[in-house]
């Protein structure tokens, strides 16, 4: 953590006991915590939501939950969120987490293949929903968007997390590898979709925030 993120972190409100609790076994029981949204865009995540006041919202690539308790606890009286998760062994983990946090009656978690199970939340005609949040994996960014979009009501949002991919969005040439190159595709076709606005802010590793106009 740089001067600067550390600043940020003791100006910015602290996080709860059990989203500390879903960081240290993140910590403990993954290799690969770094995905983790951490404090200050956890809390930034629960204002949006509070700003946003979702009845159904739904996020894309759960990890350990911590995003998704963030998400929920900004959610308004009788809101939900759907949460899906392709690795089921931590489910476990996950619904702890949940539990601890006081959100368990707010959150749905499915677990398995996000674009299957968007295709069947589709055909069950899930929704419409009010907040999307994408933050999965990075070589199938587009096709999320792409399924999600008709899933979202006119006015509703879509976020989608480490959309400047440490820089590397920047680089010319860009680099090859399949996840830098999609992350960029991806912020060109929100850029040029006539049907959204979209503003990227620099939070952590970048994130799109896009409404729908119609």
């Amino acid at each position: 953590m740089d001067i600067l993120d550390r600043y940020i972190a003791e100006h910015s409100s602290g996080q709860t006991d059990a989203l500390a609790w879903i960081e240290r076994q993140t910590n403990i029981r993954t290799n690969h915590a770094r995905m983790l949204s951490g404090a200050v865009q956890g809390r930034f995540l629960t204002m949006l939501t509070e700003m946003i006041r979702p009845a159904k919202a739904l996020e894309i690539g759960t990890f350990t939950g911590y995003s998704a308790v963030c998400i929920a606890s900004g959610l308004p009286e009788g809101g939900h969120l759907d949460t899906l998760e392709i690795n089921d062994e931590l489910e476990d983990l996950i619904l702890e987490g949940f539990d601890r946090a006081g959100m368990a009656d707010r959150i749905t978690l499915r677990t398995g293949d996000a674009k299957e199970t968007l295709q069947r939340l589709k055909a069950d005609g899930a929704g419409p929903y009010d907040l999307v949040y994408i933050d999965a994996n990075k070589r199938e960014y587009c096709t999320y968007y792409e399924l999600v979009f008709d899933m979202v009501r006119t006015g509703g949002y879509i976020l989608a997390d480490n959309v400047l991919w440490d820089g590397k969005v920047c680089l010319d040439p860009l680099p090859g590898d399949r996840q830098t190159r999609e992350i960029a595709r991806f912020n060109d076709m929100v850029r040029d979709d006539p049907r959204v606005e979209s503003v990227i802010l620099p939070v952590r590793d970048g994130l799109n925030i896009i409404r729908k106009k119609c």
